[in-house]
């Protein structure tokens, strides 16, 4: 799991500093080799990980038990290795990912809260989210999500199949988790977005299935800022697990 606020996303980049960047350092002073890790997902900028899994290769004989508590103490305390176990071979945390959670956090309160600066959206504005959830009830389903991906984004389909996505309201904590076999660049943030439009009246909450048919970005709601993002559930076979059943959700 990580707070990814100091950091520039999940992958390895040139001029930033990254969560696999600092997760293979601390795990290269353990082992004793270079290592190489694939994550889940290629979080952006500023999004978080409650639920996070990354698989490498190694020749190291430490037990896999041991490797947590060894590999903490040399990460800095936003990022936390929870557990370790050994995975098949041809294990891939991304390519054997089934499907994904992500949960979106608003701060819905006249007056913000410190506690929530860069872990929830402040949105000050009342909404509805009675209407945000019918908006996101029609996100459900195997659609094209060309218009809730980032322009200029290149992918070989836009086609993806939502599970369930909800909006339930706890006192001024709103949460949209949405579950799907993949997503697209900023598709989340991009739907959240579309669910905080409809909740204004700016387009009715069932106007969704004609935007997705549209594939307009501009026809869509605004990509709501990073902060309030989380990945919080994966889901991987028993196969592609083999004994480790304990990284799996079920």
């Amino acid at each position: 799991m990580y707070v990814g606020t100091a950091y520039h996303g999940w992958q390895v980049q040139k001029n930033a500093v990254s969560v696999a960047e600092t997760l293979e350092r601390s795990l290269q002073q353990v082992v004793g080799h270079p290592v190489k890790c694939t994550g889940a997902g290629r979080t952006d900028a500023g999004v978080h990980a409650q639920s996070y899994v990354a698989n490498f290769r190694t020749s190291s004989r430490i037990p896999c038990a041991r490797l947590p508590l060894a590999v903490n103490t040399r990460l800095p305390d936003d990022i936390v290795v929870v557990q370790a176990v050994e995975v098949p071979e041809e294990f891939n945390a991304i390519g054997s990912c089934l499907k994904k959670e992500y949960t979106y956090r608003i701060y819905n309160s006249r007056i913000r809260n410190a506690f929530y600066v860069n872990r929830a959206w402040f949105y000050p504005k009342h909404l509805d989210e009675k209407l945000m959830a019918r908006a996101a009830a029609h996100f459900v389903g195997t659609h094209d999500f060309k218009a809730v991906q980032s322009v200029g984004t290149q992918v070989r389909s836009t086609v993806r199949t939502v599970h369930y996505f909800e909006v339930a309201r706890s006192g001024d904590l709103i949460e949209c988790r949405v579950c799907a076999n993949g997503f697209l660049y900023n598709m989340v943030r991009a739907m959240v977005g579309t669910c905080v439009y409809a909740a204004e009246g700016k387009f009715s909450p069932d106007a969704v299935p004609e935007i997705l048919s549209g594939g307009s970005r501009t026809a869509a709601g605004p990509t709501v800022p990073p902060g309030g993002l989380y990945m919080t559930r994966l889901w991987y076979s028993e196969e592609a697990l083999s004994d480790c059943g304990a990284c799996a959700s079920p």
